[in-house]
């Protein structure tokens, strides 16, 4: 899993990065906000699990957070604000901004640790979900539907195609559908050929 340490802290920086590196995540290390965001908005089509300092340079933290969900709607991004004040008003700010969770400073590796933990879950079902509903679109992209008026012959029963040109109705809707055809014939039809046996049978007879 890709995660993204955004912190003008040079200090704090690297050592959130080596807490993280030890648990053995691909670490990206950004020294504001405008670096954060470029990179975030460069990896919109991987996973990624940014933490974000508040009070950054160029941009705060609660600002990135707020332009990936408004730039980005569909990337799937968690979002974690670092902070050092834990007040219920800040909290709900930075949520309120986009943020998926928050983190205070200086941070309990244990805790830090969990809520990692919580983000990585969030992300791998968020991604097997997206494969998902690819798979879904696909599928529906290659279903074909018959549909609007087809002219058929009242006599042989084969269909007039686009090309004006007639084929067997067997033909035309296995080439516009998934269905296969296995013959058979009907008990109508068949009561008809026995009579049409028979009377064939008889006339041979007669002659």
């Amino acid at each position: 899993m890709r995660i993204l340490v955004a912190d003008d802290d040079r200090i704090a920086a690297t050592v959130l990065a080596q807490t993280l590196r030890r648990w053995e995540f691909d670490v990206t290390v950004a020294s504001d906000g405008a670096e954060a965001l470029r990179h975030l908005q460069s990896t919109a089509r991987t996973p990624m699990l940014a933490i974000l300092d508040w009070m950054m340079p160029h941009l705060e933290g609660t600002e990135v957070c707020r332009r990936i969900r408004v730039e980005l709607p569909l990337a799937n991004m968690y979002l974690m604000l670092l902070t050092s004040l834990e007040s219920k008003d800040r909290i709900v700010a930075g949520l309120e901004a986009g943020a998926d969770d928050y983190l205070t400073k200086p941070f309990d590796p244990d805790e830090l640790r969990a809520r990692i933990n919580v983000g990585v879950r969030v992300l791998t079902l968020q991604d097997r979900l997206a494969e998902r509903v690819n798979e879904l679109q696909g599928a529906l992209a290659n279903v074909k539907q018959l549909h609007g008026l087809l002219p058929i012959c009242s006599y042989c029963k084969r269909i007039r195609g686009d090309d004006q040109y007639w084929t067997a109705v067997e033909s035309y809707i296995a080439e516009r559908s998934d269905a296969q055809f296995s013959h058979g014939i009907c008990p109508p039809c068949a009561s008809d050929l026995e009579r049409e046996i028979e009377k064939h049978k008889n006339s041979r007879q007669r002659d």
